[in-house]
């Protein structure tokens, strides 16, 4: 059989120290030895474009994402993710990303205690990103396996909308930030991609036009929701997971994996 829906499911930390939209290292293990044991494919960004243009998917089809590029992605995700063979997608903020080698992961656990959600919000804030988030030398290890794939979360991660009242202003600042984005990865990494994931969630009818104007189609967004083949690329949902064991995650996806589930349970929870 064929997936009739493919979840995106959405992560930020994955980290031993407590925070906003954070996972435990214990519980997002559990979660993956899961999706391994059962049977799971994860699925690239362009098996996503795929399923979206009638491509058929293995029937237990997920998605992996994690925004921002934090360092407790490479020091713990990216480990479990290897072990089990999965594959996962980081939405990197250029601008964030230092150079500098590879950090040894064991030797980093080790000395240092990675920083919660906040602190590396004043991280980064401070001009200290790289305490924070990953290298770019930690992605080209991370891609070189094929245990991630890297794509724009844009340049600066700012809200334009909040920063620019002029609606011509705020289209000019974004589409600056988007194409400054592109050209690192292209620089970095070679990469050149239609894929985009909105800062904080948030967009409106001027950003989604400044980037599909530059050639962006697939644009993911925190709306709670399945992919299904009649979704539109440009307001693609994503499931929030929570901080929990495996049984949380099992049973999320029975409902996601279906595409009159996944709706049915839209409407009871209001969204």
């Amino acid at each position: 059989m064929s997936a009739r829906a493919l979840p995106i499911l959405m992560y930020h930390h994955v980290s031993p120290s407590p925070g906003l939209v954070t996972m435990s290292p214990e519980n997002f293990a559990a979660q993956m030895a899961w999706l391994a044991d059962h049977g799971y494919h994860t699925m690239r960004c362009e098996d996503l474009a795929a399923f979206l243009g009638g491509a058929a998917l293995p029937e237990r089809a997920v998605m992996i994402t994690f925004d921002d590029g934090y360092l407790d992605n490479y020091l713990f995700a990216y480990p479990i993710l290897k072990r089990h063979g999965l594959h996962a997608v980081l939405f990197g903020v250029t601008d964030w990303l230092g150079d500098g080698p590879a950090r040894d992961i064991a030797e980093t656990i080790v000395v240092s205690t990675p920083p919660n959600h906040r602190e590396c919000q004043q991280l980064i804030a401070a001009g200290n990103a790289d305490q924070a988030i990953v290298r770019w030398s930690e992605v080209q290890r991370m891609t070189a396996d094929g245990t991630f794939e890297i794509q724009s979360h844009t340049a600066s991660h700012t809200r334009w909308d909040k920063r620019e009242a002029d609606p011509t202003k705020k289209a000019a600042s974004l589409e600056a930030d988007l194409v400054r984005a592109r050209g690192a990865l292209g620089e970095r990494l070679g990469l050149q991609s239609d894929h985009l994931c909105w800062p904080q969630g948030y967009f409106d009818a001027d950003y989604v036009g400044v980037a599909t104007r530059l050639g962006y189609r697939h644009l993911y967004t925190t709306r709670p929701g399945t992919a299904t083949t009649a979704s539109d690329p440009a307001l693609l949902p994503r499931i929030v997971v929570k901080d929990k064991g495996a049984d949380w995650l099992a049973g999320r996806l029975r409902i996601y994996r279906s595409p009159l589930l996944a709706r049915l349970y839209g409407l009871v929870r209001g969204h």
